[in-house]
Order: structure tokens, then sequence, then C-alpha cells
């Protein structure tokens, strides 16, 4: 099948979104679709997906024009679309999810749960995930929501699939199981366009890129001869910093300690953390580390061992109480956890500070506007007003007004968990300069992330979890791909057991 996408425009009121784009691609193609958090990839595929509606503009499948009102005609058709944010029913099994609105029937009219389950172990086994099809969603993290996701996007059998950012939330094993599958599906002439901020992924398994920029298309041509440096200045329209961004600065009296503590994805876990420190925390999936740390913050239940703030000892029991005690945690799935979306932009940028901000119950909005502002200035947030639906932003600037709400708080400790999923390079510079700002001030910083990369150039120490423990602590040189690698897969361990061997 041949896409052609002609002179599409979009608008949203005064804001150009979409400025005369043109696009195509054939079956068999892998097309990256790259640029900043707003620069039109999601409208873009929104209109093709039966989403939005164009302003103006033609598509055209094998040369014939087409008009998708739904994204069920535009299934019908031969499109899937695996969303950014995940749209899947938590209170619904995976096997309801993956078949909703193509649910498998006996005579009678009755539903086959028996035939969907199997046809789920078919293709779960076909991605090398062990996963129970009769699990509840609200059960999985987010790393196997997403898996779910591109399940379901395989039993479409669809001609396109588009796949907006489908390797955020998943490990190096499991990426590379999806890139083996888009091989396989390249070779059966399936055309796939690849919404990624990850460009060393765009080089590894895409054929072709397209850079929007501000809603215009800024650059295309073959993946081959092209580099990440190369592809990052076209998204941002100048060059992009990949140095290390740690920096020699004096650290202050320790801020946090923890002792031993242990929970069922976690165990006899310590460290200590200083005021102006940044210290990260990685692993592979299932290395308990979200957990860890939304227990330090009062979320995640009862936890055997002890914390100390500020050299006192405490037992966190909320958030609330978090909050009251200077720990501030920015969630990773920014969609569930971190934003409110029946609130406006200004409502989810300040809403933990509306108490403070109160007298006798009534919040002094101007007082709120004020530090919102600020934080929103300095974060860079593109908006058109902070009374618009939190959702009318990309999902950099989601992220970004999270961040604000937090930051408005002035913690003692701020913990980032996985704070650039999803987000471009140019708003993900931004988030750094930030967190070294937090840390220039004297805040304790907590970075959570899957990504080697962004520890190395960010943290002045990492700690490994293996298995919800700590299998080591590197610093300095020591610091590598390689070393944070062997250290996640159980190196050490291994090595411990040859040398007692």
């Amino acid at each position: 099948m041949t896409l052609e996408m002609r002179n599409i425009v979009k608008s949203f009121g005064a804001n150009d979104v979409l400025k005369d784009i043109s696009f195509s691609i054939a079956g068999g193609e892998i097309c990256a679709l790259l640029g900043e958090n707003g620069a039109g990839k999601s409208t873009l595929m929104n209109i093709l997906g039966g989403v939005l509606p164009a302003d103006a503009g033609t598509i055209l499948l094998d040369g014939k024009e087409v008009q998708f009102s739904t994204p069920a005609k535009s299934l019908d058709a031969g499109i899937a679309f695996i969303h950014q944010e995940l749209n899947l029913v938590n209170d619904l099994a995976i096997y309801e999810n993956m078949f909703i609105g193509r649910e498998i029937k006996r005579k009678g009219g009755f539903l086959d749960a028996p035939a969907m389950i199997e046809k789920c172990r078919e293709v779960f086994a076909r991605m090398d995930v062990d996963i129970d099809p009769s699990l509840m969603v609200r059960d999985l993290d987010a790393s196997y929501k997403q898996i779910v996701e591109i399940a379901r996007a395989l039993l479409m059998k669809a001609s396109i699939i588009i796949m907006d950012e489908p390797t955020t939330s998943l490990t190096e094993p499991e990426i590379e199981r999806v890139f083996d599958m888009m091989r396989t599906l390249q070779g059966q002439g399936v055309a796939m366009v690849f919404i990624s901020h990850k460009l060393k992924e765009v080089l590894a398994v895409c054929t072709r890129y397209t850079v929007l920029r501000d809603g215009a298309m800024v650059a295309e041509g073959p993946v081959e001869g092209v580099t990440v440096d190369e592809l990052a200045t076209h998204m941002v329209g100048h060059q992009v910093r990949t140095e290390s961004l740690r920096q020699e600065r004096e650290l202050g009296k320790e801020v946090l300690r923890a002792e031993g503590l242990s929970q069922e994805r976690f165990h006899d876990v310590s460290f200590s953390l200083r005021a102006g420190e940044v210290l990260g925390f990685t692993g592979l999936l299932g290395d308990g580390r979200s957990e860890l740390f939304q227990a330090v913050f009062g979320s995640g239940g009862k936890v055997r061992g002890q914390l100390y703030l500020e050299g006192e000892p405490v037992q966190v029991h909320s958030t609330q109480q978090a909050l009251a005690l200077g720990i501030g945690y920015v969630p990773r799935n920014r969609k569930e956890n971190g934003i409110i979306k029946d609130m406006d932009i200004l409502e989810n940028g300040s809403i933990v500070t509306w108490p403070r901000n109160a007298r006798l119950g009534v919040i002094d909005w101007g007082k709120v506007r004020e530090g919102f502002q600020k934080q929103a200035q300095g974060l860079r947030i593109k908006m058109d007003s902070e009374k618009n639906p939190i959702g009318s932003l990309s999902g950099g600037n989601q992220q970004k007004v999270v961040l604000a709400k937090w930051l408005n708080a002035d913690p003692k400790v701020l913990i980032f968990d996985n704070p650039t999923q999803g987000v471009d390079v140019g708003a993900k510079e931004d988030i750094y300069d930030t967190i070294l700002a937090l840390a220039n001030q004297g805040v304790a910083v907590v970075v959570l992330s899957s990504e080697a990369q962004e520890i190395i150039r960010l943290c002045d120490k990492a700690v490994v979890l293996y298995h919800g423990r700590v299998q080591g602590e590197l610093s300095g040189e020591d610091m590598t791909d390689q070393e944070i690698m062997r250290l996640a897969t159980g190196g050490e361990m291994r090595e411990r057991v040859e040398s007692v061997g």
C-alpha cells in the first residue's frame, strides 16, 4: 500500500499547527517522523488515523483519495495507530483490551473468551513476552501496558502501522524484540511510521526520515549516512549538546538517608543523598526503583527499614506528609499520575501550593498565578493561555507543567522518575538545565531512569539495581554504558560466584 498526504493544513484557533505538509510512505518502508514536542507530528498522524479532520489537503491510498472521519474508518482502510498516551481500560483484562471492538464470538453472540486468550498468547509468544492475558490491565506497570498496545496493533494486520513513541517504557531487550518484529513486518510489505525522540533507534530500524519543525517540513531523506547530531540539529534548528553535564559543585550536608529499605519489589536498599547532589538510580525492567521511591514519597505502602531526613528518623505514610517534609516526586506516567485532565494548565501547575496560598480556605489566585508564571517562563512552557486545558499542550510541555508544580513547592528533595520520557531533544535539555539549577541551589535530586546515557550525562553518582537489590554504585569514569549494563544484568553477582568456585 502507498500513502500520500498532500498539502495538509491544520490550525487550533490562532495556532497554525500544520503548514502545508506533504508526507508519503510505501509498503516495506519504515519512515521516522521526527520533531520537537509541538512540531505537529502527532497532529499529522491523528489526521491520518481519523482522530482529527484536516482544515485543507488530501489523503491518497494507492492513488485513490480517501477521507477518515473516525478512527474506525481509518482502521478499516488498513491503518493502525499506536498512540503515544496509553489507550487502555484499566478495569478490563488484557485480552478484553486487545479485542475491544473486534471481539470473537460464538454462535448465539456470546463472547468466546478462550479463543481471544489463545490469540493473545500467540502474539505474546511472537514477542517473547510472558504475560497472562487474563490479568487486569490495572495490575501492569507502564512498560507492560505499552507492550499490550504494541501487541494489539499486531493483531490488526494493518498495511500501515503508526507507532508514536512505542519504545518509551521498554528495556533494551524488549526494544530489540520490537525492532525484530518491525523488520519482519517490513519484509512482508507493511509500511510503518515510527515517531520517536530516541534518534539512535531511528538509525537502527528506519529506512527514511522526515523532520517537522514549528508545523513545517524542514528535512527528509534516507537514514543511511545521516548522524544523530544532524537529525537533532534539524529538529531544533541549532546544534544540540551531547557532552557530559556533570558539574563540580560543593555538596552540602546529608539530606536523605535510607537504611535497609525493603518491600515486595525491593530489598535491603541503603543510600545517602546530600544537598546539591544529583543521584541516579537505574537498572532494567523490574528493578524496583520506582516502587522504592514511591515508598519514600509515602505512596507505596508500608516499608521496612529506616529513612532519615536531615539526620532525623522519619516514617512517611502519605504524600501529604512527604510534601510537608519537603519531599517532591515527579512521576513517570504523566497521563495517569502527573496531570489532572479536567483541570487547566494553571491549576495543574500549582495544585501542590494551594494550601500554602490560602487563608481561611480561600485560595489567593494572584499569588498562585505569580508563582506559576515564574516557573513557566523559566521552563519555557509553550502555551497560548494558562486557562487552556492541560490536554491542549504537547507531551513535553505537559511534563514541564508537572515539573513547575513541584518547583513551586520549594522541595528539599526532588525525585524525578523518568523525567524525559516521551520528551523531545530540546525539551530534554531544558529539563536537564532545570535539574542542574536545582542542584546548584542546594536541592537534593534523585533521577530514576532506564536510559544509561541520561544517568551518565546528568548524575554525580549512579546506584544500579538488579532484581530490587543494590548491585553497585558508580561515579566518575566508572560510570559507563558497559559498566551500568553489566551490573544491571547481575554481572557483579556472577563474578562473585565465579570467584567462590
